[in-house]
């Protein structure tokens, strides 16, 4: 079967269905990928650091005949382990014999996969340009303009909940908090997965701007609208690229007006189960900007059992902070739309 070399977006569609398999090395992967895609290195972290060096300091000859050594041993493997990622994944690419391969620069390594795949019996299609070209797209996703809707609301308003709900009735949304592994405050990591690094977490919000924006057919002149939670610039460590967070600032903000005490009771219901040291270390994130008397009410209220109490502060806190971040924005008062509930 011959070998088919395709652009970045061709690439991405057939990867809805057709396992992508990532030839770089393990650290490399582990660094950020391709979401969706399976690691099948070629060369371990040490073998590629090798290969480098004697490129560098050697030439390409030396490393191309180390590289070739290394591959040798890696063949039989690397079927297996293909085999094996077909087999695992079975029902997501029932009867698959198509596979889609990239390394870092759609060079020796995604040819030397590719060759091998194809020799065993598989159609193969390379990516054009490799990881590099994918991170080259990734980044031009947050330049475009999307028509955004902005789902605001003082902490404990339930944002994430009726986000979901719309979802679930069709609406476009894109929920930068699950991205990111984190809630979005100084509590946010507890009872999350570990987040992302920077590099991955735009890989995945990428995909899913990509995803969303051509989820239905539209004109230039009345794109479909997509819905995102209001957000600090950072959700705990993941950064929003610039352009997208400057589109979000300028876009329609549709507010839950949610009493007090209900997100106050939502808020107990929601943090409350967790352990006491992990909320006294999140306190503590806050010292600064709570104030020592704070703090030290808090974590007190918290000690003594009193997590109604406890929470109270820190949602006032939160909402003096949100209050200030919301009035910052350009012309607030004709993006602003109040829901009540």
């Amino acid at each position: 079967m011959a070998i088919e070399q395709i652009n970045i977006e061709e690439f991405l569609k057939l990867g809805e269905h057709i396992p992508v398999l990532d030839a770089r090395s393990p650290g490399e992967f582990l660094h950020a990928h391709i979401p969706g895609a399976f690691s099948l290195p070629l060369f371990t972290d040490e073998q590629r650091q090798v290969i480098g060096t004697a490129y560098k300091q050697q030439s390409r000859q030396v490393a191309v005949k180390k590289g070739l050594e290394y591959f040798s041993e890696r063949m039989k493997n690397m079927i297996d382990d293909t085999e094996e990622i077909i087999k695992k994944n079975k029902k997501s690419f029932p009867n698959e014999s198509r596979l889609l391969v990239h390394c870092w620069r759609g060079g020796m390594r995604s040819h030397s996969v590719a060759w091998l795949l194809d020799l065993y019996g598989f159609k193969i299609f390379t990516l054009k340009g490799g990881y590099k070209a994918f991170r080259n797209w990734a980044l031009e996703q947050f330049e475009k303009e999307y028509n955004l809707k902005i789902l605001g609301g003082y902490t404990g308003s339930g944002k994430t909940f009726v986000l979901q709900e719309m979802k679930k009735n069709g609406e476009l949304v894109i929920d930068l908090e699950g991205l990111a592994n984190h809630k979005g405050s100084a509590f946010g990591s507890i009872g999350e997965a570990p987040p992302p690094g920077q590099e991955m977490f735009e890989n995945m919000l990428a995909i899913e701007l990509f995803k969303t924006s051509t989820a239905h057919t539209v004109n230039t002149e009345n794109k479909a609208s997509i819905w995102l939670e209001d957000e600090s610039r950072h959700i705990g460590t993941a950064g929003i690229p610039q352009a997208l967070w400057e589109n979000m600032r300028k876009s329609s903000l549709y507010f839950l007006d949610i009493p007090f005490e209900e997100r106050l009771n939502h808020i107990v219901s929601t943090y409350g189960k967790f352990d006491k040291k992990e909320l006294v270390n999140s306190i503590m994130k806050i010292q600064k900007r709570l104030g020592g008397l704070e703090t030290k009410n808090a974590i007190n209220y918290l000690l003594e059992n009193k997590v109604k109490e406890c929470f109270s502060i820190l949602l006032l806190y939160y909402d003096k902070l949100y209050a200030n971040a919301l009035y910052k924005r350009e012309n607030v008062d004709a993006l602003l739309n109040k829901i009540p509930c």
